[in-house]
């Protein structure tokens, strides 16, 4: 059910099994924006997103 460009990679649950966080890679945020209206009848999104530390540190030298 993944949209073309977008990779899932791990899940993983608190320790209540209240939440899961969901590892995703898309080029952009709005690639995610087809899988995500598949679910959000079901569940809440919150989307966080983040670089490698290596690209943060390569970014922040840069700037």
């Amino acid at each position: 059910m993944l949209p073309e460009g977008v990779a899932y990679h791990a899940s993983w649950m608190d320790s209540s099994g209240a939440r899961c966080f969901q590892i995703m890679e898309a080029p952009h945020v709005e690639s995610l924006a087809s899988w995500i209206s598949r679910w959000d009848d079901l569940v809440d999104f919150e989307i966080v997103p983040v670089l490698t530390s290596a690209d943060f540190w390569s970014k922040a030298q840069s700037d």
